[in-house]
C-alpha cells in the first residue's frame, strides 16, 4: 500500500514538473513579447505584465527544484520559505517600478502608442492562465503541497493583471484615452505589492492551511 501510494505521488510530482516547465517556457514567451511591444508603444501597464511574466519564470524555476526534494519534508519546507522570500522581493520592487512609471507618465500626460500585439497577447493569457492555474490546483492537492498552491495562486494572479492590462489597452486603442494605460498600472500595484508582503513573510495561501 505504502509502496502504491508513493508511486501515484511521483506520478504526480512528474506531472507537476511538466506543468512548471510550460509555465517557464509559457512566461518567458510572453515576457519577451510584453516588454518588446510595451517598449515599442512605450507602454508601461505593458512593460510591467512583461516583467511580472519574468518573475514568473522564475518562481517556476524555484518551485521545480523545491520539488526535487520532495521527499525530504522539512528540506522542502525551508526551501519554499527562502524562494517566496525571493520571490517576494521581486514583486515588491515591480510593483515600486510600475507605481514610479505610471506617476510620471500621468504627470508628464505622456500617452502610449497603440499595441495590437499587446492586446494580442493579453487576450491569449486570458484563457491560458486560468487552465494553468486550475490543473497546478489538482497537484498542490494530491501532492499537499503549499508550494504549489502557492504557484497555482501566482499563475491566477497572472490571469487578473491580464484583464486589467487588456482593459488599459482596449481604452487607448478605441477611446483615445490616454491616461487609461497609466491607470490600469497602478491598479496592478496594490495587488503586486500585496503578493510580495506575503512572499517575505513565507505565507502561502489560505486553503493549504488543511493539506
Amino acid at each position: 500500500m505504502a509502496e502504491t501510494a508513493a508511486l501515484e505521488r511521483m506520478a504526480v510530482v512528474r506531472h507537476g514538473r511538466r506543468l512548471e516547465y510550460f509555465t517557464i517556457a509559457w512566461n518567458a514567451l510572453e515576457g519577451l513579447v510584453a516588454v518588446v511591444a510595451g517598449a515599442i508603444a512605450g507602454s508601461i501597464s505593458l512593460v510591467g505584465f512583461g516583467i511580472d511574466s519574468f518573475i514568473e519564470v522564475t518562481s517556476g524555476s524555484v518551485l521545480l527544484w523545491r520539488m526535487s526534494v520532495d521527499a525530504e519534508v522539512q528540506r522542502r519546507e525551508l526551501n519554499e520559505r527562502r524562494a517566496l522570500r525571493i520571490v517576494g522581493v521581486c514583486f515588491l520592487l515591480l510593483a515600486a517600478y510600475i507605481a514610479y512609471e505610471s506617476v510620471l507618465d500621468l504627470w508628464s500626460r505622456r500617452a502610449p502608442e497603440h499595441s495590437i500585439p499587446g492586446i494580442a497577447l493579453a487576450c491569449v493569457s486570458l484563457v491560458v492562465m486560468p487552465l494553468l492555474s486550475r490543473a497546478k490546483r489538482k497537484v498542490g492537492h494530491a501532492l499537499g503541497s503549499a508550494a504549489m498552491h502557492a504557484d497555482a495562486k501566482q499563475t491566477e494572479f497572472c490571469t487578473y493583471l491580464s484583464a486589467i492590462l487588456l482593459t488599459g489597452l482596449l481604452l487607448n486603442a478605441f477611446f483615445g484615452l490616454w491616461w487609461a494605460d497609466a491607470v490600469a498600472a497602478l491598479v496592478m500595484v496594490p495587488i503586486i505589492a500585496k503578493e510580495g508582503m506575503e512572499g517575505l513573510r513565507g505565507e502561502t495561501c489560505d486553503e493549504c492551511s488543511g493539506s
